[in-house]
């Protein structure tokens, strides 16, 4: 199947800035260019960490002044505390960077992202060089596919090319990315696989098989009839 790479969606127009740079020019940075967060980099473009709006962020909150005298934000830990003194990326930065690697799927980078509850993934290459940068958005673009991109996505390469199956063996309806599948297969062992299948492939919502038939179902001992 023709999973979408992050290459294919990710920005490689990136803006980062050095360790030394100061927090204001980072603050200004961000504003210039309309990001919420910016790789830090060092040598010849080698991502050692991000700073984003919520780290910045962090120093305006523990400087704020607390009604009795006690620090703003008494529950920050100390890493977070000397984080918020900083004055410069290499102070400020959240590192290591979370990253990805251009042939990864949106599978593999929207897993990564829930497990490290990140908003975007720095791309690197197999030197740690920034080639680009993905967030959420990106990843969900694939939902913007055409139905009958889908369809036939599912009828060439999931039915056809892999599971083998006549082209009218299977009817295959797509709306909004919901998929539909209507007709009848040899085996009811084949139900849990073709849905698997379907519901992985890029754009698809919602795999519905309710309405899939099965000659014999190879499930149970004998088999038997649908």
């Amino acid at each position: 199947m023709r999973h979408r790479r992050i290459d294919q969606l990710m920005t490689r127009d990136v803006v980062s800035v050095r360790g030394d740079t100061a927090f204001k020019e980072i603050v200004r940075t961000l504003s210039e260019h309309r990001v919420t967060a910016v790789p830090v980099v060092e040598g010849e473009g080698r991502v050692v960490g991000v700073v984003s709006e919520g780290d910045l962020l962090r120093k305006t909150a523990d400087q704020a002044a607390a009604p009795n005298g006690m620090p703003a934000v008494p529950d920050l830990e100390a890493w977070e505390r000397a984080k918020a003194g900083g004055t410069r990326a290499e102070e400020l930065m959240s590192a290591p960077a979370v990253c990805a690697r251009p042939d990864w799927t949106v599978a593999e980078a929207a897993r990564l992202m829930e497990v490290q509850r990140v908003k975007r993934l720095v791309v690197v290459d197999g030197d740690d060089h920034l080639v680009g940068i993905v967030s959420r958005r990106d990843l969900l673009g694939v939902f913007l596919r055409e139905d009958d991109d889908i369809r036939r996505e599912i009828v060439e390469d999931v039915l056809g090319d892999t599971l083998r199956l006549e082209p009218s063996a299977v009817a295959v309806d797509v709306h909004d990315g919901r998929v539909e599948l209507r007709g009848r297969l040899p085996f009811r062992g084949m139900l849990p696989a073709i849905e698997r299948m379907c519901a992985t492939v890029d754009g698809v919502v919602t795999v519905s098989c309710t309405r899939l038939a099965y000659d014999v179902d190879d499930t149970e001992r004998g088999g038997g009839r649908s």
